[in-house]
């Protein structure tokens, strides 16, 4: 898997040092509110979950198809888990991926400014997680582990899914609202029906360079 996370970034930064006809790079970063849906076939353990929040950064890349239809990616740090809290304990799962988007976005001109729709796939990487637990007044920690072992890790590290959002820009700056809905069962434990899959409620703040 580390080869598979190296190799995705040597692709993607391949691919941004190409040259393309009228490509524009940026750098994006905000807030996630992240959850996590967990489930098996008997009930849904993540209906008391919380939004945990967190954060995505990282360098992104436009490249347009015609005057209103581009493609964008990037290489976004990005963080995901979830927030529980019962009488008065809380436990949390605090992830870090490196995500990979795939959208595509339509623009249309208001005059003066933009408004943006994106949609498609993205990829993420796990790359750390820990899971925090406080009881009684007590708070303790421990790393999650990524892998395909069921006894011995506690989630798959490959995440994919749909990325749908809107958002406006003028001139350089853009800000968005997106929504990152996982597809993926990153459940090392799949008997039964388990599943894990993330859900990311992002918003943005992002610079195009070179762009008036």
């Amino acid at each position: 898997m580390k080869k598979l996370t190296k190799l995705s970034i040597v692709v993607l930064l391949l691919t941004l040092a190409t040259e393309s006809f009228a490509q524009q790079f940026g750098i994006k970063a905000g807030l996630n509110l992240s959850n996590m849906l967990m489930k098996d076939d008997d009930d849904t353990y993540s209906d008391d979950f919380k939004m945990n929040p967190g954060f995505h950064i990282g360098p992104t890349m436009e490249l347009p198809i015609n005057e209103t239809v581009s493609f964008e990616t990037g290489l976004l740090l990005s963080t995901k888990g979830y927030k529980e809290t019962f009488d008065g304990d809380t436990d949390k799962y605090n992830l870090l991926y490196l995500d990979i988007p795939l959208t595509a976005k339509a623009t249309i001109d208001i005059g003066g400014s933009k408004i943006y729709g994106i949609f498609g796939p993205y990829i993420g990487i796990g790359l750390s997680g820990k899971a925090k637990y406080e009881e009684d007044g007590e708070s303790f920690e421990e790393d999650i582990k990524f892998g395909s072992d069921e006894d011995e890790d506690d989630l798959k590290r490959l995440d994919y899914g749909l990325t749908i959002g809107a958002g406006m820009e003028f001139n350089a700056i853009q800000i968005g609202l997106s929504y990152g809905l996982g597809l993926a069962n990153i459940s090392t434990y799949t008997d039964g029906g388990a599943k894990i899959s993330n859900r990311v409620l992002g918003i943005s703040l992002g610079y195009k360079f070179g762009k008036k």
